[in-house]
């Protein structure tokens, strides 16, 4: 009889929502064991995911499962990149941008099931300054945002809806210039999206069209932005539909260039990386294997 492959769990203990259920626990009750044999692990330290997954991409594993929110499924997929190692995904965060785009269903349980019946696929990833990004990378206000979040003691969609309601109106803009399919746009920046999977997650669809199998990264510019603009983009970004072009513009492409009168924060999957005035965003084709339910192609 073949041996079952092997899965290694990675769990970050601090990750998104609070829940008294023990993940481990419902792993060992409901994943087929004659599918799979496994292991749990837990990072103690921010960096600590990519290593294990490497790790286990290195032994040769089938399967490393990232349990927790966007942050630690960009670092566990971070340690899988160009490897045969596939990445698995239980959301266990506030936003579960990447398990969205899926369609991993946000019930714990129902995602240990999908790793019993589900199928691996390629997946495009991004970069920005070198930084990999899975979902959505950006600079301008959605990058701000992410840093008054990452220092806030409170998480959960409510805290980021509030916080975007306090700020909205009070960032300013930037001129940049960006090259753009070899066409250089000098403009005002107050948000540059850019968008590998459709949403930020929580269901806020940021590039409706993006396709995460594609290799080309959908772009979204909003120049300036007044109270008019903001509702509109928000209508937009819950029912998934394009803004209109007062509000927004989109591009598709493969790779972006930005720069800056002077630095501008970014972020990459929801996470806030620092300043720059300088910015290389790349697409990596097909570069990660990726679980997902077995109805996604």
């Amino acid at each position: 009889m073949p041996t079952p492959s092997h899965i290694r769990f990675i769990i970050n203990p601090t990750s998104g929502t609070k829940s008294r259920v023990n993940v481990a626990d419902r792993i060992e009750i409901l994943l087929d064991s004659k599918k799979y044999k496994h292991e749990v692990v837990y990072t103690e330290f921010a960096g600590h995911a990519p290593q294990l997954a490497k790790e286990a991409a290195d032994k040769g594993y089938g399967l490393v499962v990232a349990v927790g929110g966007d942050g630690t499924v960009n670092e566990v997929a971070r340690g899988l990149l160009h490897s045969e190692t596939a990445l698995g995904i239980l959301p266990k965060g506030s936003g579960n941008g990447l398990a969205r785009h899926l369609k991993i269903p946000m019930s714990l349980d129902a995602a240990i099931r999908t790793l019993n019946t589900g199928h691996v696929v390629n997946i495009d990833s991004g970069s920005i300054n070198n930084h990999p990004f899975f979902t959505t990378a950006g600079i301008g206000f959605d990058a701000y945002i992410s840093s008054v979040f990452a220092g806030n003691k409170k998480r959960g969609l409510q805290t980021y809806v509030e916080l975007v309601m306090k700020e909205v109106l009070k960032y300013k803009h930037m001129p940049v210039k960006a090259i753009i399919n070899d066409n250089t746009l000098e403009t005002d920046c107050y948000v540059m999206a850019f968008a590998n999977a459709a949403q930020y997650g929580n269901n806020a669809y940021i590039a409706p069209l993006a396709d995460i199998e594609d290799g080309l990264l959908d772009v979204c510019l909003v120049r300036t932005l007044d109270l008019v603009k903001a509702l509109n983009l928000s209508y937009c970004m819950l029912t998934k539909q394009l803004a209109n072009a007062d509000s927004a513009e989109y591009f598709k492409t493969t790779h972006v260039k930005v720069s800056a009168e002077r630095p501008m924060m970014y972020h990459a999957d929801g996470d806030f990386m620092g300043e720059a005035s300088e910015f290389e965003v790349h697409m990596n084709p097909l570069s990660l294997k990726v679980l997902v339910p077995k109805s996604i192609n």
